[in-house]
């Protein structure tokens, strides 16, 4: 199953960036896309939105007892609090990780994510691998990205649909209590938030 890895710069586009930037260029001469809309369209997706923007809703809900009790209830508007919104999230629920339970997301269906927390999805959560094995050998699927769970762990797997998406709420790590949000933002992954990791304390490293 793909993980994230690092981009080998010297190595040459793929087939399908190639195919992507000839579509992009026949469109383009026959007046049927404006380049500076498409130009604003992958700037909202690269800068403006992704997991930057989930981190901060966890950061809150971390240090914001009051924002957690309303993500947990209704997180379409809690998020939307935030002035997160937009396609792709307009209904949203958030499962909270605790000592007892452990949860996942996945989309069994296609790749239903929640874009404006999350950003694009990853490769690997549109993979076939991860989306059968995710519901049948969660277990498994967590350990491939170095998540080890006690026994007597729970393990839900959520599965987002068109008409609903899920966001994890992971547990803060110990010894960062008295961190601010801001603080806490960087400690915070969008692997975490889709259930496949936890967030480590500052200066552990996977």
């Amino acid at each position: 199953m793909p993980h994230d890895g690092h981009d080998d710069f010297t190595d040459p586009p793929s087939d399908i960036a190639l195919r992507v930037k000839a579509l992009e260029s026949l469109l383009t001469e026959k007046g049927l896309v404006d380049p500076a809309a498409l130009d604003a369209i992958i700037d909202t997706y690269e800068t403006r939105v992704g997991p930057h923007c989930g981190a901060k809703v966890v950061a809150r809900a971390w240090t914001d007892a009051d924002f957690r009790l309303r993500l947990l209830e209704d997180g379409s508007a809690a998020i939307a609090e935030m002035g997160f919104v937009g396609r792709q999230g307009e209904h949203m629920v958030v499962v909270e990780n605790t000592p007892d339970v452990h949860n996942l997301v996945v989309c069994t269906l296609c790749s239903c994510y929640p874009w404006p927390v999350l950003g694009l999805p990853p490769v690997w959560y549109k993979s076939a691998p991860y989306r059968s094995r995710a519901v049948s050998d969660p277990r498994g699927v967590l350990e491939e990205f170095g998540t080890t769970l006690d026994a007597n762990v729970e393990v839900r797997v959520w599965d987002s649909t068109s008409e609903m998406r899920y966001l994890v709420l992971p547990m803060q790590p110990e010894g960062t209590e008295g961190f601010s949000a801001r603080k806490l933002e960087p400690l915070i992954s969008r692997n975490s938030m889709i259930g496949v990791e936890k967030v480590l304390p500052p200066g552990n490293t996977r």
